[in-house]
């Protein structure tokens, strides 16, 4: 009886790691997307906050109006004092400065970008759109099924549908959902089990220059890490993959300060480098 739990646990294992590669391989890959509609106009609601780091303070607005259980989320964090005494473990120049794990208050600095606060809650980078049914067309509809569908199921059940498995590793092996295109959702709704309806995605935000997002380990996992991005030319790809609820407005310098400090082979900050954060506040 021992083997075979171990069996079935390891099966488990190999499945989300299989699912887990996929959505890197995706995420990685940018794939123009004709359902998606980008919202470009302000956020109307917005609280500002201060950063305030060891190399300096940086000045944003959170927009509760696109990602309100996100901006929720930081600023209860931040109103405990969670962040205070992180630091920026992540830095890559011309991409992104990466913060808020709660690991990096320890001394161990292999379990960096590993912390969360003890729960995740779902990504807020899209607003429905039509419902999709019928024949899997694009990338756009097949990344919902993938997302919606595939991912819970393959999520929540120890022995998945041989089927959906199957297809999960086709996914794998071609690196792209396009093996989905032969089936219909009607197919992945009966083989998966969950009927809830599926929409088109419609952006929210870009994940342009300046913008606070949420970092992640995939669909739905978030928790309190964020980065902000450094490429003045946004970074695209990683739209619809993490949650855009915020951007600075002022301290820029300091980010870029940040970004260029000497860093490890994991792009750690070097110890005697490193950007804490001394706290967040919210002024009016």
């Amino acid at each position: 009886m021992k083997n075979k739990n171990l069996t079935l646990v390891l099966i488990l294992i190999a499945v989300m790691l299989t699912v887990v590669t996929i959505w890197s391989q995706i995420r990685t890959a940018p794939t123009p997307n004709p359902q998606e509609e980008i919202v470009t106009e302000k956020p109307m609601n917005t609280t500002k906050t201060e950063i305030v780091t060891t190399y300096g303070t940086i000045e944003l607005e959170l927009w509760q109006d696109l990602a309100p259980k996100t901006v929720a989320n930081f600023i209860k964090l931040s109103s405990e004092n969670y962040y205070n005494g992180t630091y920026f473990h992540r830095v890559i120049p011309d991409f992104m400065i990466q913060g808020g794990c709660p690991n990096t208050k320890d001394a161990d600095r292999s379990n960096d970008g590993r912390g969360d606060p003890g729960y995740k809650f779902e990504d807020e980078c899209y607003n429905n759109g039509a419902e999709i049914t019928g024949v899997i067309k694009d990338q756009a509809a097949a990344e919902v099924v993938w997302n919606k569908l595939i991912v819970p199921h393959m999520q929540n059940n120890r022995t998945p549908n041989a089927e959906i498995d199957a297809l999960v590793k086709e996914c794998q092996s071609s690196r792209a959902l396009t093996p989905l295109m032969k089936h219909t959702v009607d197919y992945f709704h009966e083989k998966t089990g969950i009927t809830d309806k599926i929409y088109a995605q419609i952006l929210k935000a870009s994940v342009a220059y300046g913008t606070l997002c949420m970092a992640n380990s995939g669909p739905n996992t978030n928790g309190s890490q964020f980065f902000i991005v450094t490429k003045k030319e946004g970074a695209s790809w990683l739209d619809g993959k993490h949650t855009v609820f915020g951007k600075v407005t002022k301290g820029m310098d300091v980010v870029h300060k940040i970004e260029s400090l000497p860093r490890d082979k994991n792009d750690n900050p070097n110890p005697e480098n490193q950007a804490f954060i001394t706290g967040i506040s919210f002024p009016k």
